[in-house]
């Protein structure tokens, strides 16, 4: 019998994914150092400080998911789920914090928790355990797969958490056409989505006019959630002017005058992507999304390599789990999307992110550790 933790599959890992993850972590801290420290200061600002322990969590988390057999969440995966869904209904029963029901505080310590981020991994592992067990992919089970889905989105959706609620749209997505769902609703499903980020690209990029555009969407949807589609905003303004102003090579670290100035909102959270690239310019921007394009990577070839179904279909959830972080967070700042509070993974501050993404990493290697075992 196997055991549940085995430390020794730890030497088995996809050992290419590490570099990538120490570099993104150390743009991270250079980031952060620069976003929350005067000029006069040194690297290591209380931020940094706090990042770096975040940091050495992750790896804790990461190190028990990939010694984790991930067969076992086949059964055990539906207790997460439940607890998730809990938790979200919950948030409602507790006091908002900043006018949104997103996170329990954690009293004497000055922690929160966001169930929402983990909600996406929860939801990942019990859509993978569900499709592995219907091998009839009737319209009855692909129903069943929305709805399971669909319960913690319009939980996130209400708090509201549209780009958290929007991500496992794309995920659900894809493990349901991997997992050979009915074809008529994965094409009807498809269609819908890639309707919607049409009419979103072409409010952003000005080939339709969002006021213009105001009577018709406003006879389904309230002002203040139309005004979420807004591509004219301060914060979007401010995050293309920061890009534009780095140029080629970038002002330098902790040199750059727009974000460094406090005009660039949420630098070292929602718009790092933007204050990186005004110190580091095209360049740094360029090794940025390199290395997200080799995690990325490696992370699909995990669900090629896996020797049983359930390990591809939660291979290819977490890989475009990882993959949808980068793509929206860069729209975001890009102007091609509404700014909708999605992390740029590993390089955003804040522990609760971070740290799904560990332990997303980490099983992935559990199932690419495990790839000849029967």
């Amino acid at each position: 019998m196997q055991q549940i933790w085995d430390p020794r599959f730890l030497s088995r890992i996809d050992w290419r994914i590490l570099p990538a993850i120490l570099a993104l972590m150390s743009i991270s801290l250079l980031v952060i150092s620069s976003m929350t420290g005067e000029p006069f200061e040194g690297f290591w600002t209380p931020h940094v400080k706090s990042q770096v322990r975040w940091f050495i969590l992750g790896w804790a988390v990461f190190a028990a998911a990939a010694s984790f057999d991930y067969r076992k969440l086949r059964n055990a995966g539906w207790i997460f789920y439940a607890l998730i869904v809990v938790l979200l209904l919950g948030l409602f029963f507790t006091a908002p914090i900043q006018n949104v029901h997103r996170w329990y505080r954690i009293p004497g310590i000055g922690l929160t928790i966001q169930p929402s981020e983990h909600a996406k991994l929860a939801v990942v592992i019990a859509l993978a355990a569900f499709l592995d067990k219907q091998r009839a992919q009737t319209l009855a089970v692909s129903m069943q797969a929305a709805l399971l889905v669909g319960v913690p989105f319009l939980l996130i959706l209400k708090q509201p958490d549209l780009g958290t609620a929007l991500i496992l749209f794309p995920i659900a997505l894809a493990m349901g056409y991997f997992a050979g769902l009915h074809a008529g609703f994965i094409r009807i499903l498809s269609l819908a989505g890639l309707s919607l980020f049409a009419i979103i690209i072409c409010l952003f990029t000005g080939v339709v006019s969002h006021e213009e555009m105001r009577p018709v969407f406003t006879k389904f949807m309230k002002e203040y959630q139309y005004e979420r589609l807004n591509p004219d905003t301060y914060h979007q303004r401010a995050a293309a002017i920061a890009i534009s102003v780095g140029g080629v090579a970038g002002a330098g670290w902790k040199k750059g005058e727009f974000a460094g100035r406090k005009w660039l909102p949420a630098a070292h959270t929602d718009s790092v992507f933007a204050a990186y690239g005004e110190e580091f310019g095209l360049t740094g921007l360029l090794i940025l999304l390199s290395l997200f394009f080799g995690l990325i990577y490696f992370s699909l070839q995990v669900a090629v390599v896996a020797r049983d179904r359930f390990g591809r279909l939660l291979g290819v959830g977490l890989a475009v789990y990882l993959a949808m972080h980068v793509l929206l967070n860069v729209g975001m700042m890009c102007a091609l999307l509404p700014i909708s509070g999605v992390p740029l993974i590993f390089v955003t501050y804040g522990g609760n992110s971070l740290l799904t993404t560990m332990a997303a990493l980490g099983l992935l290697q559990s199932i690419y550790s495990r790839r000849f075992m029967f």
